[in-house]
């Protein structure tokens, strides 16, 4: 197979006529140029004769930004107040993204945009750089891509339909190779990790941003956990909480049994010795109520496919998905906040388990918009935490089977 070459970065430049600035803010009240400039941007660009061009040096970096992500500006998914221009310590320019713009960055795998400004008498122009992030291609997972492709269709059918857009060929193949490698570590540490003493334990897992789970925990309704096929989830989280005492016993995991049964019960094991509990993925809403009403967490794996009455089909990297739709209705009739959580491998090979801050309810008259509107919601934070290590999460599982 032929794998074509990725460019190395992407470039976008764009010029600004002074007097269209000029004419703008002549005619546009000051409240309105917010819309298109950020405040940091209008309080840089000062009241005095240069504030045209400085504006329209800006105006110029927004549209140069733009035009490194085509599609997402023509399904105007981007617009160009999800960039601004700010200055670091040396008073070299710099982008300021939405989190629109740190989406479509991370979709692109580019390791971030630089900035260049100039201006002359009657123009202003920038230039805006891109440069793709290295995709690190372990030799045993090229080894194992060629050898031993378990599911590799799958793998690179799943790839494709999220990145297909946005990375080349041969990207996606390597993202595809380095998810191989990550799965011969995730095999390897699950056959190693319970030998490992406590405090070996204790060092191999860092926890991360702990504040937003005591946060959300005190509102004393308890708590559900939204989170997906992680990095190595079961080192992640078994010694991630022994990390966190006073939490033992207070995490219930949802999920699926697994097979065969003797893995099953090994998994359960090793869970519980870390102080987690398993519920099962059917039948328990009676259980999963009392565990909250007592202040417990609810882990919700929420990556997988669901059909039928479990699941509501909502967009996830921009394709229909079924997606469970008990979180979401959890979520609105118990008031127990949704907090989402991922855990990834750093290349130094210890581990982080990280919670984000807790979601708000979207509620709407009509419940069934209310669950579609939540679940969708719940979708598009588990994109971002995919795109933060694309390469450790479970591309391997048939997410989109319709």
């Amino acid at each position: 197979m032929t794998i074509k070459a990725a460019e190395p970065s992407s470039v976008g430049i764009d010029s600004v006529e002074i007097a269209r600035i000029e004419r703008l803010l002549h005619d546009t009240p000051e409240v309105d140029l917010g819309k298109l400039f950020s405040a940091q941007e209008l309080l840089d660009s000062g009241n005095g004769r240069g504030r045209a061009s400085s504006l329209a040096a800006r105006f110029a970096a927004k549209e140069a930004c733009l035009k490194l992500f085509p599609r997402e500006t023509a399904l105007n998914t981007l617009v160009a107040a999800d960039f601004s221009v700010s200055r670091d310590s040396y008073g070299a320019p710099q982008v300021a993204c939405s989190q629109a713009a740190i989406d479509a960055i991370s979709r692109h795998r580019f390791s971030g945009i630089k900035l260049s400004l100039t201006h002359s008498a009657t123009t202003a122009s920038a230039v805006a750089l891109a440069e793709r992030a290295e995709i690190r291609v372990p030799l045993v997972g090229r080894l194992v891509y060629h050898l031993l492709p378990i599911r590799r269709r799958v793998m690179l059918g799943n790839l494709r339909r999220v990145f297909g857009t946005s990375l080349s060929e041969g990207e996606i193949i390597q993202l595809a190779q380095a998810h191989y490698a990550h799965l011969t570590n995730l095999v390897r540490e699950f056959l190693v990790y319970p030998w490992f003493s406590k405090a070996r334990l204790a060092a191999l897992v860092e926890v991360q941003n702990r504040a937003a789970i005591e946060a959300a925990g005190a509102k004393d309704k308890g708590l559900l956990v939204l989170t997906g096929h992680f990095g190595n989830w079961e080192v992640s989280t078994n010694a991630g909480i022994a990390n966190v005492p006073d939490v033992r016993g207070r995490f219930f995991f949802l999920r699926r049994p697994l097979k065969p049964r003797w893995f099953e019960n090994l998994v359960i094991q090793r869970s519980r010795r870390a102080g987690l509990e398993t519920l099962p993925h059917r039948g328990s809403l009676t259980v999963i109520l009392d565990r909250l009403e007592s202040g417990n967490a609810i882990v919700f794996p929420f990556d997988q496919h669901a059909s039928g009455r479990d699941g509501v089909r909502v967009e996830f990297f921009g394709h229909p998905a079924g997606t469970l739709r008990s979180l979401a209705i959890l979520a609105m009739s118990t008031g127990a906040p949704v907090v989402p959580a991922a855990s990834w491998r750093e290349p130094d090979g210890h581990h982080v388990l990280r919670f984000e801050e807790a979601l708000p309810v979207i509620q709407c008259e009509d419940t069934n918009e209310a669950i579609r509107r939540n679940t969708l919601a719940y979708n598009a934070v588990l994109e971002r935490l995919i795109l933060r290590h694309p390469e450790q999460w479970w591309w391997i599982h048939r997410r989109w089977k319709d």
